[in-house]
């Protein structure tokens, strides 16, 4: 499965995933109650990040996002467009890369069935059972990304 597979996320696909984070120059809990900084990135024990530059915190995006891609990339049997890869990855940044390899987004693509797989993107709104609105909001806009390669 998955090994000749590419899963890359564009820059386009690094500025969507960051204008749903919005930047913080400084270290914040996000809403699972976890230290976080720049666009999302959760600080891990020894990295010390007390500031960060946009640009810093774009690289760090683009490293945790390809860290997350890597069990989707795994799991996926067909090649996705670059629109549905930077779909994809961006559910995987934001739900972990583990969960969202055992998907039925990803296994409905694997199928050849679109439409399942980003009616499926839309379930992965919810914090503690209960959906949020701005969960909802960005689930519409992976959908859409990957349906039509619209990045608004």
């Amino acid at each position: 499965m998955g090994s000749e597979i590419e899963l890359t996320l564009s820059p386009q696909g690094a500025e969507f995933i960051a204008r749903f984070e919005g930047f913080r120059a400084e270290p914040y809990f996000c809403l699972a109650g976890k230290r976080t900084i720049g666009y999302g990135h959760v600080i891990r024990n020894g990295e010390g990040l007390s500031h960060v530059t946009e640009g810093e915190a774009l690289d760090l995006l683009t490293m945790d996002a390809t860290r997350e891609a890597a069990p989707v990339r795994k799991a996926l049997t067909r090649q996705p467009n670059p629109h549905e890869a930077d779909a994809l990855i961006s559910l995987a940044f934001n739900c972990g890369g583990n969960a969202i390899a055992k998907s039925t987004a990803v296994k409905a693509f694997n199928a050849g069935q679109w439409a399942t797989a980003s009616d499926a993107i839309l379930i992965w709104d919810k914090i503690g059972g209960k959906t949020s609105k701005g969960l909802a909001r960005r689930r519409k806009a992976e959908r859409q990304l990957f349906i039509s390669g619209a990045y608004e």
